[in-house]
């Protein structure tokens, strides 16, 4: 099953389908923004794993000391995404998936393995209960409900940065984190944007666009968190006109 995947490399990135997007047949901004984030992460040992296919089907992960979330560890690989949809499930590709990166992890001698999850699955996030018939356990939470889960070779375990947990801002608008990481960034701003604009909402859109701003961050974060009234309210990327106007109700 190995030969149908590929990485994607600075050689084939313009080139290759970024499938978590791939139902656009049109040129879209996100997927630019995407590449040229993807181009300078690919040179600090960022992986991007995808099937060999026209699918949403992949992994996504870094090393630790260079993934842009607030956590910290000595020696780790940080799981952004691993997704599987459609009828490529229960193929043994999220199986396949999540053993090259447990291999790989071994074969370069890191400490373990981790990525965010919660106490209660979130649509938004990769599968925690999948992720922990492979070992993963949790390591640490935050008081709004989400958890840090690692599997460790050695003992050594990773935990959120003491100012994640504080889950707060001085700014009582709508803020919205984010980087370009994903590729849907791009068109939920736009969407969030003229949303409020139409409304006369007021918001702070701020753009994570360096490693020190995402280890600084007050929240947890995979590429996106959203602040009202001063309170952190979610990373949740499918972010609607309907769950804002929930969250604004606030």
């Amino acid at each position: 099953m190995s030969d149908d995947f590929i990485n994607i490399t600075t050689d084939n990135l313009w080139d290759e389908h970024l499938c978590c997007i791939i139902r656009s047949k049109k040129p879209h901004q996100g997927i630019n923004a995407k590449r040229q984030w993807l181009l300078e992460r690919l040179k600090e040992g960022h992986v991007f794993r995808k099937l060999n296919a026209k699918a949403t089907v992949f992994i996504e992960y870094a090393p630790l000391e260079y993934a842009w979330v607030p956590i910290t560890g000595e020696n780790y690989y940080y799981i952004y995404c691993l997704w599987v949809l459609g009828s490529y499930k229960g193929k043994g590709y999220g199986k396949s998936l999540m053993e090259y990166c447990i291999a790989d992890a071994k074969e370069k001698g890191k400490s373990g393995i981790c990525m965010l999850g919660a106490k209660k699955q979130k649509a938004w996030l990769t599968d925690q209960s999948f992720a922990k018939k492979f070992g993963f356990k949790v390591v640490d939470t935050t008081d709004n409900g989400y958890d840090l889960l690692a599997l460790s070779f050695d003992g050594t375990t990773p935990k959120f940065l003491q100012r994640a947990k504080s889950q707060k801002i001085e700014s009582k608008e709508l803020t919205i984190y984010f980087d370009m990481q994903c590729p849907y960034i791009y068109q939920n701003i736009e969407i969030i944007k003229q949303h409020c604009e139409s409304n006369q909402i007021p918001l702070s859109l701020i753009e994570v666009n360096t490693l020190q701003k995402a280890k600084e961050l007050p929240c947890v974060f995979n590429n996106w968190a959203v602040f009202y009234k001063g309170n952190f309210e979610t990373v949740n990327l499918l972010l609607d006109v309907k769950n804002l106007k929930r969250i604004l109700k606030k």
